[in-house]
Formats: C-alpha cells, sequence, structure tokens
C-alpha cells in the first residue's frame, strides 16, 4: 500500500505553526482579505466557487456577511436569524488553514 504523500505547501505551513485570523474583510469582487495573526495580509478568492454549498453568496450583501466564527475559521450564516449553534447545516465555513495555504500574499 501506498503511503500518503503530503504536499509541500502543507508541510511547511504546518512547521511554522497553524495562523489565527485577526480580521477578514469582504470585496467587492468576492475576494476575502484575511490579516493573520502573522501580520500577514492575504487575499483569498472567492469568484470561481460560488457554487454547491456557497452558492448563497453569489448575493454580494450575504458574501459581505462574513466573520471570523467561534472556531477561528472563515464563516457565514445561511439565515442570520436562525442560530447557527442549534441548526447545524445554517452555517458555511472555510477552515483557516486551507485559507491561508489557497490565498496569495498582497
Amino acid at each position: 500500500m501506498e503511503a500518503n504523500i503530503i504536499p509541500d505547501k502543507v508541510k511547511e505551513y504546518f512547521i511554522k505553526g497553524p495562523r489565527k485570523i485577526k480580521k477578514i474583510t469582504p470585496n467587492d469582487d468576492y475576494t476575502l482579505t484575511i490579516v493573520f495573526d502573522n501580520e500577514e495580509i492575504r487575499l483569498y478568492d472567492m469568484s470561481s466557487s460560488l457554487f454547491g454549498v456557497f452558492e448563497v453568496l453569489k448575493d454580494i450583501d450575504k458574501f459581505k456577511e462574513v466573520f471570523i466564527d467561534e472556531s477561528g475559521n472563515i464563516a457565514w450564516d445561511i439565515d442570520k436569524n436562525v442560530d447557527s449553534a442549534i441548526v447545524w447545516n445554517n452555517r458555511i465555513d472555510i477552515c483557516r488553514d486551507s485559507a491561508y495555504m489557497d490565498s496569495m500574499p498582497v
């Protein structure tokens, strides 16, 4: 059986230690400007990912409701009048580690 191979960018990311998101700003072009705890600013482009569970974010006003959730990930509540702690499938999110690795430095 072949061993799983961890991509170099994933190894490098975890060697330096996982990052925490300090601030997130939605932009009009469906990108997110993310400030991490090491003061690095990165741009995460979601413009080609607005399908499936993320399709609701095609509404730019909904996209701009982004926040950092209690786990430190990027998140949106589908219906902001519903408590996502009770209705688990009301929230969509992006892991902060993936957001870092899949974003570009500004």
